[in-house]
């Protein structure tokens, strides 16, 4: 890709207690269906959409937000995209290629248990209905 997408900083969030030089890879099961092997890894330019799929994450460890950088090419995921919502909002994005943990994100805002669970009912609603397929 010669086009940048985004300048970053890039952010990730998962339940994976990880350290600095740490490569995240695709080919894990997803946190929505885990009937679905990951064909990328995902990021944001959004620590605050990180900490969200840090708190959404299968799993049983701590929510956490890490600051990372993608080791080659990445386009915007088309699940919160222009294949499902116009533009970027979320700044959202995709790799198949790892992405290198640079440091964990300690200040990033938590969700009141009422918010957590309304965002885990709206997620179930999604994915019952037949539309809320993930594009992998």
């Amino acid at each position: 890709m010669s086009d940048v997408l985004d300048d970053g900083p890039f952010f990730h969030g998962t339940k994976a207690d990880l350290q600095p030089g740490d490569l995240l890879t695709a080919g894990f099961r997803s946190n929505y269906r885990p009937e679905v092997v990951m064909n990328h890894i995902y990021f944001t330019a959004l620590h605050d959409g990180a900490g969200l799929a840090a708190e959404l994450a299968a799993g049983h460890g701590e929510p956490r937000v890490y600051q990372v950088e993608p080791t080659g090419s990445f386009e915007d995921d088309p699940n919160v995209t222009d294949k499902k919502f116009p533009g970027n909002p979320t700044r959202s994005y995709r790799s198949t290629e790892p992405i290198r943990v640079v440091a964990e994100v300690e200040d990033w805002p938590r969700l009141a248990p009422e918010a957590l669970q309304a965002w885990r009912d709206r997620l179930r609603v999604i994915l019952e209905d037949e539309r809320g397929e993930i594009i992998n």
